[in-house]
C-alpha cells in the first residue's frame, strides 16, 4: 500500500529538513526522484538516495519561480518517462518580525515561495500526473495556517492560503485521478528552525522545546516524511483536499501557559493516584 515502485515524484526544498527527509523516503519506496532545491546541498540528497541503490537527480531551482518550474517538470518526464508525485515543500518564514515590522517586501516574498511556488507546481504539474493516469500531489502547508499563534504573520497567511489552494485544487481537478493534499507540520527541526533550535540548547533549554503540545517535544522532518509517504502512495487513495496536521496535538487546542498546564498535570497525577 505505501509502495511507490515505478513512480516518480518530484521533491522541492530537498535540499535539508522536511524535503530531503520525503526525498530519501520516497526513494526508498521505490520512486525514481527529482531532488529540487535552491541549494547545493540538494546534491547531498541525491548522493545519499544513490548510495543507498536508489536513482535519483538534482535540480538547482527557485520553487517560486514559473519557468523553473516548468522546466523541472519537463526535466522529471524526460528523465523518467514519467511523474506521478509532486510535493510541493519548498518554503521560508521570512523572519519573525513582529504585525507592524512586516515589510511588504517581506510579504511578497513569502508569498511568492511559499504560496505562488505550490500554485504554480499544480498548475503545471497536473497536466503531468494525468499523462500518468493521475496522481499525487502534497503541498507543505502548516499549523500556522490553521490559526494563530505558530508563526509570523506573513508566512502564517501565506500557510493558510496552501489550504484553501488545495481544497481549490481538488475541485478543480475533479475526474482527473489526481489529489491535492496538504501537511502541517507543527514545530519541526529543520534548516528553516535552526536558529530556534540552537538559541535553546545554548541556553540549556532544549527540553522546553515542544512544551506545548501534548507530546511535549518537537517533531523530526522524519515524522512529516512519513506523512507524506502515506499522501503519495495508494494507502491515501480515499484522501482529498485535506490539510493533515502533524504537529504532536498542538492544533487541537490554542497553546497554553505553561502554568496552565501544571494544572492539567496536577490533575492528570490524581487520576494516576486514584
Amino acid at each position: 500500500m505505501f509502495s511507490l515502485a515505478g513512480k516518480t515524484a518530484l521533491v522541492t526544498g530537498a535540499g535539508s529538513g522536511i524535503g530531503r527527509a520525503s526525498a530519501i523516503l520516497f526513494a526508498e519506496a521505490g520512486a525514481r526522484i527529482l531532488a529540487c532545491d535552491k541549494s547545493e546541498a540538494v546534491n547531498e540528497t541525491v548522493e545519499a538516495i544513490v548510495a543507498a541503490g536508489g536513482e535519483a537527480r538534482a535540480r538547482i531551482m527557485d520553487a517560486g519561480v514559473e519557468a523553473d518550474v516548468i522546466d523541472a517538470i519537463a526535466e522529471a518526464v524526460e528523465a523518467f518517462d514519467r511523474l506521478d508525485v509532486i510535493y510541493a515543500n519548498a518554503g521560508i518564514t521570512g523572519g519573525l518580525p513582529g504585525f507592524f515590522d512586516t515589510t511588504v517586501e517581506t510579504w511578497s516574498e513569502v508569498l511568492r515561495v511559499n504560496l505562488i511556488g505550490p500554485f504554480l507546481a499544480i498548475k503545471h504539474g497536473a497536466p503531468a500526473l494525468m499523462k500518468s493516469g493521475g496522481g499525487s500531489i502534497i503541498c507543505t502547508a502548516s499549523v500556522a495556517g490553521l490559526r494563530y499563534g505558530a508563526g509570523p504573520v506573513a508566512y502564517s497567511a501565506s500557510k493558510a492560503g496552501v489550504i484553501n489552494l488545495v481544497q481549490h485544487a481538488c475541485q478543480s481537478l475533479v475526474g482527473s485521478g489526481i489529489r491535492v493534499n496538504a501537511i502541517c507540520p507543527g514545530l519541526t527541526e529543520t534548516g528553516m528552525t535552526k536558529p530556534l533550535y540552537d538559541h535553546a540548547r545554548a541556553a540549556g533549554k532544549e527540553g522546553r522545546i515542544g512544551q506545548l503540545n501534548p507530546l511535549q517535544r518537537g517533531g523530526l522532518p522524519e515524522e512529516i516524511a512519513a506523512t507524506a509517504l502515506f499522501l503519495a502512495s495508494p494507502a491515501s487513495s480515499y484522501v482529498d483536499g485535506q490539510a493533515i496536521a502533524v504537529d504532536g496535538g498542538l492544533s487541537t487546542s490554542h497553546p497554553v501557559a505553561p502554568s496552565t498546564q501544571l494544572a492539567a498535570h496536577a490533575a492528570l497525577d490524581a487520576l494516576k493516584d486514584d
